[in-house]
């Protein structure tokens, strides 16, 4: 089983770093299930960190609303990893080169400053709340780096980040306890354009009830939350794929708005 973890981390790295379009992987080092999916993504962190990719320094949240399991066609969340590198504040320029096939969500993000260990599990949105020290709104840039993601499985996608790509992180809102983040509206606008629209609440209910399952999550597999890290708890408005040229910002009321051009 390590052997294939560690090979299967290995050929999407090769395929991530070049990037090249990746196919199915090999059926002898595939996961099959989410929790040796979640290994390979450990190991895929590794294998990125030593590859000048940086230490992760936050995490994303995919599939936590209805539009976008239905979009995907998965009906749970999932999470990956969000490495340093990648992270950019309020706006961005960024190479279209550097993506396969590159979209935009539009999400409340989270700033820890506390940490949630594993051994504090379980968790709920009310003792997530209590670390939560800042709130913002953030795009996820996400790449559908692959041949054809609708026949990989939820395993596979999980395993490379969930589509992950970069983030672009607005000002933290400190009195975010002011609001109700359920009720919050997400707007993401492409070349002056509205794309889509949706709420804090359409995300499992709330926000923080997503930070409560990625700290269960992880903590079944032994991982905190740390603090300092950041979480895109997923995205209020169905991915939305861009073309060179294009200037996208995601709007959360209060929170504030973000900005990417791909150039």
């Amino acid at each position: 089983m390590g052997d294939s973890i560690a090979r299967a981390a290995r050929f999407i790295a090769d395929h991530r770093l070049a990037r090249r379009r990746m196919p199915e992987l090999p059926a002898e080092i595939r996961p099959h299930d989410e929790a040796s999916a979640y290994r390979v993504q450990d190991a895929l962190h590794d294998v990125m960190a030593r590859a000048g990719q940086g230490a992760v320094a936050g995490h994303k949240i995919g599939c936590t609303t209805p539009v976008m399991q239905r979009f995907l066609g998965i009906p749970n969340p999932c999470a990956g990893g969000v490495f340093g590198r990648t992270v950019r504040h309020r706006r961005a320029e960024l190479p279209l080169g550097d993506f396969l096939h590159v979209g935009v969500e539009c999400e409340i993000v989270a700033f820890l400053d506390r940490d949630l260990p594993a051994a504090g599990a379980p968790y709920d949105a009310a003792r997530v709340a209590a670390a939560v020290g800042a709130c913002a709104a953030g795009i996820e840039v996400v790449d559908d780096r692959y041949v054809d993601y609708k026949t990989l499985g939820a395993p596979t996608l999980i395993a490379d980040d969930f589509f992950n790509a970069a983030a672009i992180i607005g000002d933290p809102v400190a009195d975010w306890r002011a609001l109700d983040l359920g009720i919050l509206v997400g707007t993401t606008q492409i070349n002056g354009r509205e794309a889509g629209q949706g709420r804090g609440g359409d995300v499992m209910g709330h926000p923080f009830a997503a930070l409560a399952w990625l700290a269960n999550s992880l903590a079944a597999r032994g991982h905190s939350l740390a603090s300092g890290h950041f979480v895109y708890t997923g995205s209020v408005v169905e991915t939305k794929w861009v073309a060179r040229g294009d200037h996208c910002v995601a709007t959360i009321d209060r929170l504030g708005s973000v900005e990417a051009r791909f150039v």
